[in-house]
């Protein structure tokens, strides 16, 4: 008797992928930008908060000042 003899040979499937990183790019940059202008508008924003309380506080100030030397006047007339 004769012996069948088989051989299998291995199949490699190789899938290429092919395409741009132009989202990816597109994205990342995106985010660069939010992150900068999220800083300056945070800092930026503390700063003037902190000069407009000022001004309010001295304004405020005069206006009582001036309120009081009001009445005095108004009291001696």
């Amino acid at each position: 008797m004769a012996e069948d003899r088989i051989t299998q040979t291995p199949h490699t499937t190789v899938i290429e992928r092919r395409g741009s990183n132009a989202g990816l790019v597109v994205g990342l940059a995106i985010l660069v930008v939010v992150c900068i202008a999220a800083y300056f508008l945070f800092a930026g924003k503390s700063s003037e908060v902190s000069k407009n309380n000022a001004i309010s506080s001295a304004a405020k100030s005069v206006e009582s000042t001036a309120d009081k030397a009001g009445a005095a006047i108004d009291k001696n007339s």
